[in-house]
């Protein structure tokens, strides 16, 4: 029996990147003998075991054999027999693709990953092999954002051929945004976005957003020249954003699409036309319900930010309660949106800009806070006050009435600090 270390793991250790989880393949080993040596049976579908002490994985080394259209539909062959070359083998990809032995400190790269990895290119394996699994196409794309490798011609005309045949059809949703939810976690996430543009699964998966692609922008604003680069940009300007966010930035102009063709490049009322591009897209891809309201409500509000000193109190009022979706404030991650659309855009003085930005999100958190403060005992006759339907209107009007007080000394404070900065 042999024991090595595969998968991302290695691969990060060729990068010099930590890694959270450890896998490993056995080779020459049966069920029976790993049971008897206190590793846990956990593997559904084929032979996965858990280290009695560590609970890392082991998997038994196998070849798989396609016997549908669905990236599920495998038979297993596990036998103590198959080799690690074998095994490999089956991978989708050559940097994915090699062996790491603890004992001797070697690695085993049948399929040249570790140049890849060096020469920062994504390669598959096996052309036969890889279309097995429809499910590559969109890992081929998560990979190069989360690595930021770029995706050898082979590979990428393979994965385009892919889905020019309809794979992704055979597809579940809940893969498809698993998915999705990676490339949104990786700092370069327009990778994920551009490859699939370029390839077609972008079109099949997204459409709302790949229609984008070809929809001018005026350059004084946004340089990149069409709202796909506009928001593309604006992804990569927020690496560390929530997901929440995340999303909302990639959904935020998906109402430029339905611009009237006369008046482009200008998208004038592009907020007030994105709602159903984005109900249409969580509905397909089964987004829960509180990522669709907070997109919804960052696509309607992301144009009033850059004019937030210029607001009525009970627009500010309006604003943050309508970013207080289900109970929780959404406040940062709406000024996230806002700060990834400012940063994609063309500005003479940025660094005064970004002052002033920064200066409008205090102005936010501080209005938040003045309403959090607010005690409803306070309000004059609130002991004898008749708790109707009239009730409610009579608390926003105390409370705006100090929020208003509050924020135009605020707003004169910071405007002066400003002007002097």
């Amino acid at each position: 029996m042999q024991i090595y270390k595969v998968g991302g793991a290695v691969r990060d250790k060729i990068l010099g990147i930590k890694s959270h989880d450890n896998d490993y393949v056995v080779v020459g080993s049966t069920p029976k003998q790993m049971q008897e040596l206190g590793f846990k049976s956990v593997g559904k579908s084929f032979p996965v075991f858990l280290h009695p002490k560590t609970k890392e994985e082991y998997a038994l080394a196998r070849i798989e054999k396609k016997t549908g259209d669905k990236h599920t539909d495998f038979e297993f062959v596990f036998s103590a027999d198959v080799t690690l070359k074998q095994d490999l083998q089956r991978r989708d990809l050559t940097c994915n693709a090699i062996a790491y032995d603890e004992k001797t400190g070697k690695y085993i790269d049948y399929f040249g990953g570790i140049e890849d990895i060096q020469n920062k290119i994504l390669r598959h394996i096996d052309g036969a092999h890889f279309i097995e699994d429809p499910l590559r196409v969109l890992r081929v794309c998560r990979f190069a954002a989360q690595l930021d490798f770029d995706v050898c011609d082979e590979t990428l005309a393979l994965c385009k051929k892919m889905v020019e045949q309809g794979a992704l059809k055979h597809l579940s949703t809940e893969r498809i945004l698993e998915e999705l939810k990676k490339a949104l976690q990786t700092p370069k996430s327009s990778k994920f976005f551009i490859l699939a543009h370029q390839i077609g699964a972008l079109k099949e998966i997204m459409p709302e957003l790949d229609i984008l692609y070809d929809i001018p922008e005026n350059t004084l604003y946004h340089p990149e020249g069409t709202t796909f680069l506009h928001i593309m940009h604006a992804l990569d300007t927020a690496p560390n954003a929530s997901l929440i966010a995340k999303f909302s930035i990639l959904t935020h102009d998906l109402g430029k699409a339905l611009t009237p063709p006369e008046i482009l490049p200008s998208h004038k009322g592009h907020e007030n036309r994105a709602a159903d591009a984005i109900v249409m897209m969580c509905r397909r891809l089964k987004i829960q319900k509180r990522y669709q309201k907070f997109a919804l409500a960052a696509a309607k509000l992301h144009m009033l930010y850059f004019n937030i000193f210029r607001l009525r109190a009970k627009t500010i009022y309006e604003l943050i309660n309508k970013l207080t979706i289900m109970h929780i404030s959404h406040l940062e991650a709406y000024i996230d949106v806002c700060r990834a659309d400012f940063e994609s855009s063309a500005h003479e003085d940025i660094i005064r800009e970004r002052i002033i930005f920064e200066k409008k999100a205090e102005y936010l958190r501080f209005a938040q806070d003045t309403l959090k403060n607010i005690k409803t005992t306070d309000m004059p006759g609130f002991s004898n006050m008749p708790k109707d339907a009239r009730f409610a209107e009579k608390l926003m009007l105390y409370q705006l009435d100090i929020l208003q007080k509050k924020l135009k000394k605020f707003r004169k404070q910071t405007l002066k600090n400003i002007n002097r900065g």
